[in-house]
């Protein structure tokens, strides 16, 4: 790049202290804003946008950024680094500014900028302190361009403060929550034999409580499967014992719907390696979905066998899917049970597919009922 960084002895406890003089920002901003392609594409865009030097000074900022900042125009931004722009309270404790404090060692924004200039594409999250006292937190991104024959870093930042926030209200919720639902499967366990005549009552309270965990604890998965935290903790799985184990789990809304749920007898008696909660997770949510789907009388068939290199666990029920649900059925909020329930069939293609390496099917016919077919990676004990 033409010109010469400021003689000032460099000092810094991170990143390269020296700057450019903002005139020569000025310059560069005048030669991009003459790329009318670019300054468009900068401006329609809906996250804050820079074009940084290899001093990590803006020469160019979009309508974004200066909305967000508050600025006159983007000129004034001219010469800034982005935490300068951003008014972070570590920007100004020191006179080398953004990038050289010690805290500046763990800030997002800081080493993704570091990282596009050694070539690569780098997101990270940045908390930003305000000195007026707010907080920002961001998800950035930085990448190398190249604009007329220069070398340039462009830098992009998205508020995630609502996503962060959100997601520390989930965590208390889902701990509290369960916690409650714990506590009140504890109590049911406590009533012990109910005298003759409560029998229904009694058990009534020990399935409510169990399935209520149990959905709470799905949510709290499928969350975690769609913000990719979720942890997979691979142990042995008799795939017999988890299919008598989930059957014995969905009897009560069998009954409920006066259907039948079977096991095929034919089914393999085989232990390999997977998740056995998210296993367990997923072939439930199938087998709960099929017997919603059933009427009086009908029979729900589940079974497994080894195939190629895996186990496949196949759920079955009489009834056929009309097209409009055939069409949409993997789909996250797509329900015939009504609007915001579709997430049985969404969640078990999620984490199947995601995190147990697997994968999943389906058939449906007048003739032949449906039948879901779900296949995990089998890795012999």
């Amino acid at each position: 790049m033409a010109g010469s960084t400021d003689s000032a002895k460099e000092t810094t406890f991170f990143a390269p202290s020296p700057r450019r003089p903002r005139e020569e920002a000025v310059l560069r901003f005048n030669d991009i804003a003459k790329n009318a392609l670019v300054r468009q594409l900068l401006d329609a865009v809906s996250e804050a946008c820079v074009i940084l030097n290899r001093e990590r000074q803006i020469v160019f900022a979009n309508e974004a950024l200066t909305l967000l900042v508050k600025a006159e125009d983007p000129l004034a931004l001219c010469g800034l680094r982005p935490g300068e722009a951003l008014r972070c309270v570590h920007a100004f404790e020191r006179d080398e500014g953004c990038g050289t404090t010690e805290f500046c060692r763990t800030c997002g924004a800081v080493n993704a900028i570091l990282r596009s200039q050694a070539g690569a594409v780098d997101v990270q999250e940045c908390s930003i302190s305000q000195a007026d006292g707010n907080a920002l937190d961001l998800r950035v991104k930085a990448k190398p361009i190249s604009i007329n024959g220069e070398e340039y870093t462009l830098f992009s930042a998205i508020d995630i403060s609502d996503e962060k926030r959100r997601k520390a209200l989930e965590r208390i919720f889902f701990h509290d929550l369960l916690n409650t639902a714990g506590a009140l499967e504890g109590f049911s366990e406590l009533l012990g034999t109910p005298p003759k005549g409560d029998e229904r009552c009694v058990t009534g309270i020990r399935t409510l409580s169990k399935r209520l965990l149990e959905e709470i604890a799905a949510q709290r998965e499928l969350l975690a499967a769609e913000g990719n935290e979720l942890v997979v903790e691979a142990g042995f799985v008799n795939s017999w014992e988890c299919i008598e184990s989930i059957v014995s789990q969905y009897d009560g809304e069998a009954y409920r719907k006066k259907c039948a749920v079977r096991i095929d007898p034919e089914s393999t008696h085989a232990t390999f390696r997977s998740d056995p909660v998210l296993l367990r997770r997923v072939i439930g949510n199938l087998l709960k979905n099929a017997v919603e789907a059933s009427t009086k009388d009908d029979v729900v068939t589940i079974g497994c066998r080894s195939a190629s290199g895996a186990m496949e666990f196949r759920i079955h029920n009489p009834a056929a899917m009309p097209d409009e649900v055939r069409l949409q059925v993997f789909q996250r909020s797509f329900s015939t049970k009504g609007a915001g329930r579709g997430l049985g069939t969404y969640s078990a293609k999620l984490i199947t597919e995601r995190y147990l390496a697997g994968r999943i099917s389906f058939a449906s016919s007048t003739d032949e009922g449906t039948t879901f077919r779900v296949a995990f990676p089998v890795d012999p004990a």
